[in-house]
């Protein structure tokens, strides 16, 4: 497993990091997720992923479960808040100081342990202060509960103003979570050149675009039986964005690309994301322990400028970069 720091910061993770949204406590039981879990630490995965809000609450608690045993100063526990859990009433959402003091201390308990290794604003808050956010993150950090702060599809402009404040009030605000794939590069224009010169790494989540980018998914073929675009507990709607036969046809012919490079179509796209100087690590789930060690092969990968090329010639009609894309609830409408 190749390691890197993330971002310009002193913490090292894995370039291929576990995420457990949309499987763990919701699409897959328990008992296959606890191997999936077993599966990534053998394939040498230090760095776990995930949000109070998945499976409202049974993600943390399942991720919590599956690593109890493990020494924990060799892992990288990450985190979020932002969303509703529990009954969603007025204060049990956004980034206020009473959100995010509960919050920290119920995901700590869920997951079993002391503390967080990084502690991530899941959205963009325009109802809080942002001074209010960055204070209560601060106190988060000073009391040992999280030792570093991210964000989550944040805008540029909202990163630079919680980096200023984060430096003035001295806490290491290191990372953000987008989406980012072959289709997805709404990053590329504004963000990842504001986080390059403020040192903060993308952890990259979606990277084969929610299972679009395997090639599994034929265009004028109804979806395979038990396959994420079959999952009525929340898979099915984020992918369908790209059920479409023009992008299916297009996925389609990255195949001969990945068979050059002695890849398969999800090893391709895991690989490509990792390419981009400014991604410290690319979050991959599953529901099989074999999915893991697919997608761990592209670690380390290295695709020249050539086969790059390549890539976007196939694929360019239908990529998405426009960086208005990148948006967090204008109200509490949830």
């Amino acid at each position: 497993m190749e390691i890197r720091n993330l971002g310009a910061s002193g913490l090292k993770i894995s370039a291929v990091s576990y995420g457990n949204w949309l499987t763990h406590g919701s699409q897959v039981e328990e008992d296959a997720a606890l191997a999936c879990v077993r599966q990534a630490l053998e394939e040498g995965i230090t760095t776990f992923d995930t949000a109070d809000v998945y499976a409202n609450t049974a993600a943390e608690s399942v991720l919590g479960r599956a690593l109890k045993d493990e020494r924990r100063e060799g892992l990288e526990i990450f985190t979020k808040v932002f969303w509703p859990t529990g009954s969603g009433k007025h204060n049990d959402h956004g980034l206020s100081r009473k959100h995010i003091m509960e919050s920290i201390d119920a995901s700590l308990v869920r997951l079993g342990t002391d503390y967080v290794d990084l502690y991530q604003a899941h959205r963009y808050d325009h109802e809080t202060p942002l001074e209010e956010t960055m204070e209560a993150f601060a106190d988060v950090v000073r009391q040992g509960k999280a030792l570093y702060i991210g964000v989550s599809e944040w805008r540029a402009e909202e990163i630079r103003a919680a980096h200023g404040l984060a430096r003035e009030l001295r806490i290491p605000l290191v990372s953000n979570q987008p989406q980012y794939n072959m289709l997805w590069r709404v990053i590329e224009a504004e963000v990842i050149p504001t986080c390059e010169e403020l040192g903060i790494g993308q952890i990259v989540w979606s990277p084969i675009a929610q299972g679009a980018l395997t090639g599994k998914y034929q265009p004028g073929q109804p979806a395979p039986a038990g396959s994420r675009a079959t999952d009525d507990k929340g898979g099915a709607n984020m992918i369908s964005r790209w059920m479409q036969d023009d992008v299916l046809e297009q996925v389609q012919q990255l195949r001969p690309i990945a068979d050059d490079a002695g890849l398969s179509l999800a090893q391709l796209a895991v690989a490509w994301v990792l390419q981009n100087d400014n991604v410290s690590s690319a979050i991959i789930g599953a529901s099989r322990p074999e999915q893991v060690t697919e997608n761990v092969k592209a670690a380390g990968v290295v695709l020249d400028d050539t086969m790059l090329k390549a890539i976007d010639e196939v694929i360019e009609p239908i990529v998405e970069r426009d960086p208005a894309k990148t948006q967090s609830p204008q109200r509490r409408e949830f």
